[in-house]
């Protein structure tokens, strides 16, 4: 049924936050502290590899590195329209309204959870692929590989920084949802030129994800989504 990895991976996340949150209470603050920076370093090593895979490659016998550039127009690019649309903010204030809705008022972490575990969730191309594999073939195998994943990564960061993360299931079901409901229209987009853009710079913005659980919120992530879209773009210019 078209459809199945959606809710497989919505599932999932559910699941995991579920686990991370009884789990969670018998974990001392310094332990949540050392498991949230495990979590970072898990997260910034798995965008590190993503983001590798597309840049390095052997020439000569010679490892050698490129996509330098296009790495930092699309970052700049995209950071600059993500603060102009002010998508984090976006991201928070519908944190706040989950929390108030849910009966979280009394949790100030909420709403960083929320926004951290959704990024890490939704950020990257398994979840485009996968969606549009779903939707045109009806193969929801690339997303039950990634629900697997998420499910550990969810219950992982809930335990640490709690139940705010469980709620990610809720980008996570809107966003692979559409996708699939469109398919049809955004499959001829995800070229494979297009598909290996949006895994490089996914994998830099989850490494960016990494980065802020590790040493505290010292980059918008949000904001810079803008630059998957330009990762996108980029595979079309003649040139």
């Amino acid at each position: 049924m078209i459809g199945t990895g959606t809710l497989i991976n919505t599932g999932c996340v559910v699941v995991g936050g579920v686990i991370g949150s009884l789990f969670g209470r018998f974990v001392s603050p310094e332990q949540q502290d050392a498991l949230c920076k495990a979590s970072g370093v898990s997260v910034l090593f798995i965008g590190i590899a993503g983001a590798m895979e597309h840049m390095l490659s052997v020439s000569g016998g010679t490892i050698v590195s490129g996509r330098t550039m296009f790495i930092v127009l699309c970052l700049l690019l995209g950071t600059i329209v993500g603060e102009l649309m002010g998508i984090e903010n976006a991201f928070e204030r519908f944190g706040e309204w989950l929390k108030v809705k849910t009966g979280n008022e009394g949790d100030g972490g909420f709403v960083g959870a929320f926004v951290t575990c959704s990024l890490t969730v939704c950020i990257g191309a398994m979840a485009i692929v996968g969606a549009i594999q779903d939707g045109i073939l009806g193969d929801y195998t690339t997303l039950a590989v990634k629900s697997v994943l998420d499910l550990i990564i969810v219950a992982a960061m809930t335990s640490s920084m709690g139940k705010g993360c469980a709620f990610s299931a809720i980008p996570i079901f809107l966003l692979e949802g559409s996708v699939t409901l469109l398919a049809s229209l955004v499959a001829p987009i995800m070229t494979d030129v297009a598909v290996a853009n949006l895994s490089l710079v996914g994998s830099i913005l989850v490494f960016c994800v990494g980065i802020n659980l590790v040493w505290g919120k010292t980059v918008r992530v949000a904001n810079m989504l803008p630059a998957l879209v330009f990762a996108v773009a980029a595979a079309f210019l003649p040139f």
